[in-house]
């Protein structure tokens, strides 16, 4: 499985997204490879902060060569997961073209449902080429009881695009857990942010059978 984790506009926790994914199927005892293709390199950076063994490799590739590279980079391991571009860019439609399925983290607010778009449009055109591409939205950084996230889900379903059901709430363990190189389940197993990215990964798992 590859997943690509993509959405053109920054701060919408991309890479917390990314390293927590590639942690819960590390968990799971599959062999993970993070591949930064974000300039910033914010998953070179969390991998830099680790102290001790490291879950699951991790490779910078900010590079528009991402889908030619990924058959040599990727061999032997179970699952890839690519934290994208922010920006239209050819790194970001290599980024696409190299994934099976392209999550989309949107956070609750309308701005970020009107941004989307252009993530979509990209989707679509790489479809041409690769029919079998899927997608999916999961709403990210939600505030936890409040309507708005409930109005995102209903606002995205104006689009054509798979909308999970899970979704992560915004929590300070995942800022602890980021600073020090680790997954929130590290920090706390049997904590919601840990079942969070459990739901998303076994739902967007489920989705791609």
């Amino acid at each position: 499985m590859i997943v690509g984790v993509l959405n053109q506009k920054g701060g919408v926790g991309k890479t917390t997204l990314s390293v927590n994914l590639a942690a819960a199927l590390a968990r799971n005892g599959e062999r993970v490879l993070l591949i930064d293709a974000d300039p910033q390199g914010s998953a070179l950076d969390w991998a830099a902060a680790r102290e001790g063994e490291p879950l699951f490799s991790v490779v910078g590739l900010p590079r528009a060569t991402v889908h030619k590279e990924i058959g040599t980079i990727g061999k032997g391991y179970d699952h890839i997961i690519i934290d994208g571009p922010p920006r239209v860019t050819d790194l970001a439609r290599s980024a696409i073209m190299a994934s099976d399925v392209v999550l989309i983290p949107v956070q609750p607010s309308p701005y970020d449902v009107w941004a989307a778009d252009e993530v979509v449009k990209l989707i679509d055109e790489a479809r041409v080429y690769k029919e079998s591409l899927k997608s999916c939205f999961v709403v990210n950084r939600k505030i936890a009881n409040t309507a708005i996230g409930r109005d995102v889900r209903e606002a995205l379903s104006s689009y054509p695009v798979h909308v999970l059901n899970a979704s992560v709430t915004q929590r300070v363990v995942f800022a602890e857990a980021a600073a020090r190189g680790q997954a929130v389940y590290e920090i706390d197993p049997e904590g919601s942010a840990a079942e969070e990215m459990q739901a998303v990964l076994a739902e967007l798992v489920e989705y791609l059978k």
